[in-house]
């Protein structure tokens, strides 16, 4: 699976973006697809995802306490992309941003869980 994101930039508080995910493969819809970011001098941390479906279940969604409200995951099979639209973007969100992917339905907020990582796209948000 290779993943290609896009859609950071410099932003001011308060404002929205939206970041996209392109993946390829034939089977993306069985695939969890999520977002991790990693800050200057700090932890990659889990952001946001959504599940894959296999056999019928999964497809949820499941949000960083710190984005919840304000950031929103989805996904378009049809298209093998993922979104992540950041609202009311704070200073504190300022950092690179990155698309992940693991096969599966099961949740997963560890960025060890994902093998599959894109390249980053950064965004910053100024005060």
């Amino acid at each position: 699976v290779q993943l290609q994101a896009s859609g950071g930039g410099l932003v001011q508080a308060g404002d929205s973006l939206r970041l996209s995910c392109a993946a390829s493969g034939r089977t993306f819809g069985t695939y969890t697809m999520g977002w991790f970011r990693q800050a200057p001098g700090k932890e990659c941390e889990f952001v946001a995802a959504v599940s894959g479906v296999v056999s019928g279940i999964g497809g949820s969604t499941y949000y960083a306490d710190s984005v919840k409200g304000r950031f929103t995951i989805s996904r378009d099979n049809a298209k093998n992309t993922v979104y992540l639209q950041m609202n009311s973007l704070k200073p504190e969100d300022t950092a690179v941003y990155y698309c992940v992917a693991r096969y599966g339905n099961s949740r997963r907020v560890t960025s060890s869980e994902y093998p599959y990582w894109g390249q980053g796209t950064q965004v910053t948000v100024s005060s």
